[in-house]
């Protein structure tokens, strides 16, 4: 996730009305920069300064009413202690299926993570990658495992008009495949942010609640229990994205 999308997230994200704690991961973080001046309102930390000691800091998200934190993952010993303290996870990802799930793997990321949402049963959006993630297996550079927490496998576009490219870039219109309490308010038709070439093929169509068309329909956002996941980039994605974000914030499956 680049400085920009984290600060476009931190900005889309409503102010601190909900008394949420919110997670939001990066998967890419290499000596994390804090450009999120914007996110000082919900009582943004920057972790990887490390400044302080692991118990104060972890006093500090506990008392915290609501806070949005950015977890660099590549960040070593916090996810083991912090995997209790949060109401709500994001997992935006860029880049390849193969780099971002051994982010997850490399620092206990996934165990912290997959406790808070099937132990504890904490609302969990992925965005991007962060959403492909959520299929069984990704065939982008071989076969790499998913998280399976939405059965299905993610394969490359093959849009079927030649005049199409990959990847898919730019505004695109959603069109519901059922009801989701996550696009309250949001019109069917409206466009959303697109920047993929992979899309994620689920094995059971009840688990779909939007599609999107380039040379052919492919899953912009799935849901099931208190997972979801949109392939479109939401805090790219104007006055539709941001109420998507709100949705989430009020969200109780």
């Amino acid at each position: 996730m680049t400085a920009k999308t984290r600060a476009a997230l931190f900005s889309a994200i409503p102010p601190a009305s909900y008394g949420n704690r919110i997670l939001l991961l990066d998967l890419h973080a290499e000596g994390f920069d804090p450009v999120l001046s914007r996110a000082e309102r919900v009582g943004y930390h920057d972790l990887a300064t490390n400044t302080d000691p692991v118990a104060g800091y972890v006093a500090r998200v506990q008392a915290a009413e609501a806070l949005v934190l950015c977890f660099p993952v590549w960040n070593f010993g916090y996810p083991a202690i912090l995997k209790g303290f949060f109401d709500r996870v994001f997992l935006p990802g860029v880049g390849a299926f193969a780099s971002c799930r051994a982010g997850l793997d490399a620092t206990g990321v996934y165990e912290a993570m997959n406790q808070a949402v099937h132990g504890r049963g904490v609302p969990f959006m992925g965005i991007c990658v962060g959403h492909q993630l959520l299929a069984t297996e990704g065939l982008e550079f071989g076969v790499t495992p998913g998280l399976d927490w939405i059965k299905g496998q993610v394969r490359k576009l093959e849009p079927n008009d030649p005049h199409l490219t990959i990847p898919h870039m730019g505004w695109n219109a959603i069109a519901f495949t059922r009801a989701h309490a996550l696009f309250k308010g949001i019109e069917d038709g409206a466009h959303m942010y697109y920047a993929n070439s992979f899309a994620l093929h689920a094995a059971d169509p009840a688990d779909v609640v939007a599609t999107t068309d380039h040379g052919g329909p492919f899953t912009a956002a799935v849901a099931k229990d208190n997972v979801a996941g949109v392939q479109f980039h939401p805090e790219k994605s104007q006055a539709s994205g941001l109420a998507l974000l709100a949705n989430f914030l009020e969200w109780r499956p």
